[in-house]
């Protein structure tokens, strides 16, 4: 399929036919990515941030979720003037 790369702003762009983002699945988001000559435009291999929720919870069940600067930064500074 041959098709035209357009103006958008101060980029460039190129319009992809629905069938076509149906047929490779996507949807959201796209991975584009350049090998040698070719630009290869393909679905994510996982979501952003994908697991991080579970990863939370394991942290917070093992303790290891204490703040490392301590609740206040400034706790020190009572007597200064502002």
């Amino acid at each position: 399929m041959l098709t035209t790369i357009r103006r958008l702003g101060n980029s460039r762009g190129i319009l992809i036919p629905k069938p076509l983002l149906k047929q490779a699945g996507l949807e959201d988001q796209a991975e584009i990515l350049v090998e040698g000559n070719t630009l290869i435009v393909r679905r994510p291999k996982k979501a952003p941030r994908q697991g991080w929720a579970e990863a939370s919870k394991e942290i917070a069940a093992r303790g290891e979720d204490r703040l490392v600067l301590g609740d206040f930064a400034n706790e020190a500074d009572a007597d200064w003037t502002w």
